[in-house]
């Protein structure tokens, strides 16, 4: 047994007094068995606390063997919490059991600091998921249409899922600005409309390989966004 880094991305009840455990390690996403989830381990057993693990068994179930802290938990409250949450979806939902993404495991291992500390969230969100598309093998130019032509920041472009972005002759619903694109690329997020055009970009890249199901993390932030009704 190894010990590597990990990050618990989801817990629940298992039989009598266990957990099952959805994992992000630098290995990827594994799933494991707590014996005993009552205990002192137990309590480490939740998410955006850094842990080392040592995980036993061959099959896609692992048992947890060892658990510990390995550094302080990130605190996350308010927005910046179901921000946390809607990055945990995301890897539980789109990344593959046991495929081992290093650098994907690191950027999300500084995206929490960068939530507990308040930082904004919009540009957090959308890089990972920018670079949660890449890692997977969904990702496309920005600054580039999929004919290989630079993106004209007068021009405007749809998205062809997992294909990149199409040029466009006239104005249709859901179309995105050259110029839009362009400050996305350069991650010039002062820029007028580029925060907004990357949430509509990410969520239309997104949405093929969510299928149908809504995320969990979303509904609940918007349900509990909605203004109290008398």
């Amino acid at each position: 047994m190894t010990a590597q880094a990990a990050f618990v991305l989801h817990s629940r009840p298992y039989k009598e007094s266990s957990a099952l455990v959805d994992l992000f390690t630098p290995q990827g996403r594994l799933r494991a068995v707590l014996r005993s989830a009552r205990g002192r381990a137990g309590s480490l057993a939740r998410p955006f606390v850094p842990l080392e693990v040592e995980l036993r068994g061959r099959s896609e179930l692992k048992t947890l063997a060892r658990l510990e802290g390995a550094g302080l938990a990130h605190w996350l409250d308010g927005d910046a919490l179901f921000s946390g949450l809607y990055l945990n979806e995301l890897l539980i939902r789109l990344l593959p059991a046991e495929d081992a993404h290093p650098d994907l495991f690191e950027h999300y291992a500084a995206t929490l600091p960068a939530l507990a500390a308040k930082r904004p969230l919009e540009p957090l969100l959308r890089a990972f998921e920018w670079r949660l598309l890449s890692e997977l093998g969904y990702g496309f130019a920005l600054d580039q249409d999929i004919q290989g032509q630079p993106v004209a920041a007068d021009g405007l472009y749809r998205l062809v899922p997992d294909a990149g972005l199409e040029p466009v002759g006239q104005f249709q619903p859901g179309l995105f600005q050259g110029a839009e694109l362009l400050a996305m690329a350069e991650a010039d997020w002062q820029s007028p409309g580029a925060l907004a055009a990357a949430k509509r970009l990410m969520r239309q890249a997104l949405a093929p390989h969510l299928g149908g199901r809504p995320l969990v993390s979303r509904e609940l932030f918007m349900n509990l966004k909605e203004p109290t009704r008398g």
